[in-house]
């Protein structure tokens, strides 16, 4: 396995070209649409541009693919969307006309495919503007975790010990404790607005 600094070579040529935003973008689209985790691609991200512009282009790429799907999901609208999922449209539509951008946040702390949740979105009411913010807000800790420090875990991978275990563990831990905390405080304004019934329609999975 290529060590970080290896794989950031590679990408020397290409890390601060003009093109270099839009290909991560057009990357995450395409690999997105096939299903590809988006983690998955954060971390690669990382790795392939460093700590600094790594969390820059793999924020670039989750708010491509996540307003891509989401465009997807508004021109083909829920009728269409749910045959397409084989589920009903999120029953999340009432929160997410009172509190956009905090439902988004909400529901970028749940694991689900990421294309997916981001079509049925689009097939709700919700307002883009506060699906952006909200996706924003959702993904940073994961962004600042996986890019920013991609390159220090793939090392800790190749050369694990005691104390590197313990930095991955503080490096993944911290932001996902914070995304908690704020989850946590969030959650019951959303579960507020939601109709009774809510919690037995869910989201797709």
């Amino acid at each position: 396995m290529p060590d970080a600094a290896t794989v950031a070579a590679w990408f020397a040529d290409v890390r601060y070209a003009w093109y270099a935003a839009p290909l991560v973008a057009a990357t995450f689209i395409i690999l997105n649409a096939m299903l590809v985790p988006v983690m998955l691609l954060i971390a690669a991200t990382g790795i392939a541009f460093g700590p600094w512009l790594g969390p820059v282009y793999a924020m670039v790429g989750s708010l491509a693919s996540s307003s891509a799907g989401f465009g997807v999901g508004r021109w083909a609208g829920a009728s269409r969307v749910e045959r397409w999922i084989h589920r009903r449209v999120p029953r999340l539509t009432t929160a997410l006309e009172r509190h956009g951008t905090i439902a988004v946040f909400v529901i970028r702390k749940i694991p689900l495919p990421f294309m997916l949740v981001n079509v049925a979105i689009g097939a709700t009411r919700v307002r883009y503007r506060d699906f952006v913010l909200g996706t924003l807000l959702g993904m940073t800790a994961a962004v600042v975790a996986l890019a920013g420090f991609g390159g220090t875990l793939l090392d800790i991978a190749r050369h694990p010990s005691g104390r590197s275990l313990a930095l991955a563990a503080a490096i993944l831990g911290i932001p996902i404790v914070l995304a908690a905390a704020l989850n946590a405080a969030l959650v019951p304004r959303v579960k507020a607005t939601m109709p009774p019934d809510s919690s037995s329609q869910g989201i797709p999975n």
